[in-house]
């Protein structure tokens, strides 16, 4: 079932994503060669708490194994989603991580993931976040009342395979409220007009998840981590956005995350 969120509720969603927002800038600022992804973890955490809320993500339930050990998702390279953080893992220059992050703040969740350049990465690896990230904004452009959801999903395939990359299929964005994943799905792959339409009040997570070559992934044996199956890499961005008055107000957002990087180059 579809919950239409209320003037108040998409308010509640904003604040909640803004820690997401304020979470990301605090790893951006730590994101370096030699550093864990269990030491990001902790960073995400303590700022998650730190501001009265709840990592989402840390206990959530697998169908398939035990809870979800870390507070944020760490995907490294080739990992596509569901990165678990670790302290033998270790960020190399050239790396590439997408840290998604999950916040609960007076029950309602945020939901938010970025993909971060560790020191200095290949002009194909720019390539490749570059046209993730431009496909999330093509998927918001649609997202207005009136369109469906297969043109957010058509929008951000066409701009990806035209580019000659991969859409996972498997793993889709969602509806989002007092609920982490409520309906409806969003894929990231699918036709104009179809699907359902999008109203006021309608709040989803928008998460283009593309990799380099073919769009096939397999799980780890920790029943978490999803790899490509051919080993090249992939890139994840995600936004949670309202249809507000009408059109896609963005409630979680990017731009200390850029600011720092902007203040590397």
């Amino acid at each position: 079932m579809i919950y239409l969120k209320t003037e108040d509720e998409i308010e509640l969603l904003r604040a909640a994503n803004q820690l997401v927002a304020t979470t990301l800038a605090e790893i951006a600022r730590i994101v370096r060669p030699g550093i864990s992804t269990a030491e990001i973890d902790r960073v995400a955490e303590t700022c998650i708490r730190d501001h009265g809320a709840e990592p989402t993500f840390k206990g959530f339930p697998n169908p398939y194994g035990g809870p979800f050990p870390g507070s944020v998702c760490t995907s490294v390279n080739d990992v596509v989603v569901h990165g678990v953080p670790r302290e033998e893992d270790i960020l190399k220059e050239g790396d590439i991580i997408s840290v998604d992050c999950g916040t609960l703040l007076n029950g309602y969740n945020g939901d938010s993931c970025y993909t971060f350049m560790v020191g200095e990465v290949s002009e194909e690896t720019k390539r490749l976040l570059r046209t993730t990230k431009e496909a999330l904004y093509k998927g918001i452009e649609e997202a207005v009342a009136g369109h469906r959801i297969g043109d957010i999903s058509h929008a951000v395939q066409s701009h990806c395979e035209a580019q000659g990359y991969g859409i996972v299929r498997e793993f889709v964005g969602h509806g989002i409220g007092r609920e982490m994943h409520e309906d409806p799905p969003v894929p990231n792959y699918g036709s104009r007009g179809k699907g359902k339409q999008l109203r006021n009040g309608l709040c989803i997570a928008i998460e283009p998840m593309i990799t380099q070559g073919s769009h096939e992934i397999y799980m780890m044996p920790d029943r978490w981590t999803i790899k490509t199956r051919d080993g090249r890499w992939a890139a994840h961005f995600e936004h949670t956005i309202a249809i507000h008055h009408g059109k896609a107000d963005i409630l979680s957002s990017f731009e200390e995350v850029e600011r720092i990087e902007a203040s590397r180059q």
